[in-house]
């Protein structure tokens, strides 16, 4: 989960306490400072360089449209106004706004201002579609003949992104569409941070362009990286058990058996 730096702007101690409150169950906004007038906010935005500023707009120093003046030249985080004063919601728009909290506000209010702010903070960290498939075709052009993929495209409904191949412990098939196994590679002996990516291609297909090397077929539904592998029991009528180290298991079956040479080796 990406996690996105914020900073709490009004000169009204309780206030900045109620938006701090409210954020603290959020666990992908990180509060890193907060300001009480409008020189120390430039200040202090300049300095952090945060995602998103909830700002108040009467404040000393300088007022809410004033701190906006002066850090747009250098940085342009989202905003989010909380006022008492209804008179600047327009101007506020103006100036791209997300939203407009008008005090005092609750919890449900404050948090469809934050349902808003993250659905474009989302959008703004979503590489563009083109950016995605130029790297991969540049990177697939630089790699000699006959190299294997390190790297998956993933595309679902509004976004796309890339899976490393060496996070994923296992792939399984149900027709033509394949479900990537991942996990981040300090979890890989704890079992957790198990993630599930899902591609349109036959198994067959996909597994030509995959090295054989670390990636072998045990099942005409499975393929397992042989570096996930715990350990291999013998089971019934010529199966094996494959048992990964994030705690999950695999039937190898005997139609794949000559592939177990592919594992004996990776274990030397």
């Amino acid at each position: 989960m990406p996690i996105y730096r914020s900073i709490i702007i009004d000169d009204e101690v309780l206030a900045r306490g109620v938006i701090r409150t409210f954020l603290q169950t959020d666990p992908s906004i990180n509060i890193v400072d907060e300001a009480g007038n409008g020189a120390e906010a430039v200040i202090k935005i300049l300095q952090h360089r945060p995602d998103l500023i909830f700002l108040d707009i009467q404040m000393p120093e300088f007022d809410g449209f004033e701190v906006l003046t002066e850090i747009w030249p250098h940085h342009q985080p989202f905003v989010v106004f909380t006022t008492a004063y209804d008179q600047y919601a327009l101007r506020a728009f103006e100036v791209n706004a997300i939203d407009y909290l008008l005090k005092p506000f609750n919890e449900v209010r404050f948090y469809q201002a934050l349902g808003r702010v993250q659905e474009r903070l989302a959008q703004q960290a979503q590489p563009r579609i083109e950016t995605l498939v130029n790297q991969l075709i540049t990177e697939q052009a630089s790699q000699p003949r006959g190299a294997y993929l390190r790297r998956i495209l993933v595309k679902e409904t509004g976004r796309m992104y890339f899976v490393n191949t060496d996070e994923i412990s296992h792939l399984d098939a149900d027709g033509n569409y394949i479900t990537l196994h991942t996990e981040n590679r300090s979890d890989r002996n704890a079992g957790a941070g198990l993630e599930r990516h899902t591609i349109y291609e036959s198994l067959t297909s996909l597994e030509t362009k995959l090295d054989p090397a670390d990636f072998v077929r045990i099942h005409r539904s499975y393929i397992v990286n042989l570096n996930y592998i715990a350990e291999v029991e013998t089971y019934f009528n010529g199966d094996y058990i494959v048992k990964l180290k994030n705690g999950q298991q695999l039937k190898w079956t005997r139609n794949y058996r000559d592939n177990l040479k592919a594992f004996y080796a990776k274990s030397m």
